[in-house]
């Protein structure tokens, strides 16, 4: 049951016989995260890739000033985790973090590069997932060139509306790379 939103999000990027999706699914197991919880810290090295069944994570960084950066939310059928710690096993500068109790499937790095020998249509699997995925961060690095933090704002709002109701603004004003008050400041115009 846990594995079906799983595998729908699989078979949204290749096609694969059952056999090989139940396979797959196999090597990821099952995580409960409480509220407020962390999954990873800076400075330890990311052992997973990470598949949200339920919740709501924040994935961040602190800088040297104590200011929290918010690179990306994930939340249900969503991925996590730090791809340079994870593939490279160097310390993480992310931190993920739950906001709410939660649910994963995890694969681990080991079982990750096992599935890839055992099972070469996975490669494919995961590039398309990259691919994507770096689509999602272009968009998001010439909307941040390009656009005001109000057309921000509001384009956030408008593409992940379930995620605003699970965050505060402080949290949604580093994600925009904003101060709250200025965030504030927005809102109050609308």
């Amino acid at each position: 049951m846990t594995n079906d939103l799983l595998k729908k999000n699989i078979q949204k990027n290749i096609e694969l016989s059952d056999s090989e999706l139940e396979s797959i699914c196999s090597y990821f197991k099952p995580q409960a995260i409480q509220k407020k919880e962390f999954l990873l810290t800076q400075g330890s090295i990311c052992k997973f890739e990470g598949f949200v069944l339920k919740g709501c994570f924040r994935i961040f960084t602190i800088d040297k000033k104590g200011n929290e950066n918010t690179l990306y939310f994930a939340t249900k059928d969503w991925w996590l985790m730090d791809i340079d710690s994870f593939m490279n096993q160097s310390p993480s500068d992310l931190n993920i973090q739950a906001l709410e109790d939660s649910e994963l499937l995890l694969i681990s790095r080991e079982d990750k590069l096992t599935l890839y020998d055992s099972l070469p249509v996975v490669e494919k699997l995961f590039r398309v997932m990259s691919q994507k995925a770096i689509v999602a961060w272009q968009r998001r690095l010439i909307s941040n060139h390009c656009k005001t933090a109000k057309e921000r704002y509001f384009d956030f709002v408008d593409a992940y509306p379930t995620i605003v109701s699970k965050i505060t603004d402080k949290q949604v004003a580093s994600y925009l790379g904003i101060t709250h008050e200025f965030l504030s400041k927005i809102k109050k115009d609308q």
